[in-house]
This record gives C-alpha cells, sequence and structure tokens, in this order.
C-alpha cells in the first residue's frame, strides 16, 4: 500500500526529478513498504551518481544487512568510505568504517 507519505515525495520528484534527497527519501519509504530492493536499487543509483551521494552508501549496506546480504552490504560500505574520503567527509566514512568492522571480515556478519 503506498503511503501518503511516498505520495508526496513522487509529486515532488514528478517536479524536480533530480532532487538527490527527494529520490533519498522515496528509497527509505520503499524500504519502510516492504519494496526493500526498489528502495536499494535507488540507494545505489544515488551512490554512483556524480558525485556520489554518501548517505545512500550507508543506508543501502543497513538495508543489505537488514535483509541478509552481509558480503553485498561490506562491498557498498568499502565504496563508500572511500567515495567520502575523497569528498572530505571524515565522519561519514568513519561512520561506514564502524559499520563495516560490525560486519567483520568475511561471511560471519
Amino acid at each position: 500500500m503506498t503511503t501518503p507519505r511516498r505520495q508526496k515525495i513522487e509529486a515532488m520528484l514528478a517536479d524536480d526529478p533530480d532532487d538527490v534527497f527527494l529520490r533519498y527519501s522515496l528509497a527509505l519509504e520503499l524500504e519502510n513498504e516492504g519494496e526493500w530492493e526498489a528502495g536499494i536499487d535507488i540507494l545505489e543509483t544515488l551512490a554512483r551518481g556524480t558525485p556520489p551521494y554518501v548517505p545512500a552508501f550507508q543506508m543501502a549496506a543497513q538495508h543489505l544487512v537488514k535483509h541478509e546480504r552481509p558480503d553485498e552490504a561490506r562491498a557498498c560500505l568499502r565504496e563508500g568510505i572511500e567515495a567520502a574520503r575523497g569528498q572530505g567527509l571524515s565522519h561519514a566514512a568513519a561512520e561506514m568504517a564502524e559499520l563495516l568492522m560490525s560486519l567483520g571480515a568475511g561471511g560471519e556478519g
């Protein structure tokens, strides 16, 4: 079921389809509605944008962990740490590094 919040986000996106924050918000709303794969797709697109949208890496990784895909989450976090450092976002890089450490190096996440 589409929530009123999602409808508002989609209406705003119709006016401004390139708004990164609205696209990020839609991804979160999709996760809340159980459409997590569609949400992750949006987050991955944002992460690969120019410039990469750094918050998308961590959120995608959190969703991947939640849905028992820790190896993909680790890869996402490694890319996100690199992107964050490249943009001078040391706090975001540190948060992602902490999450990556919590998942361990291998498949035991």
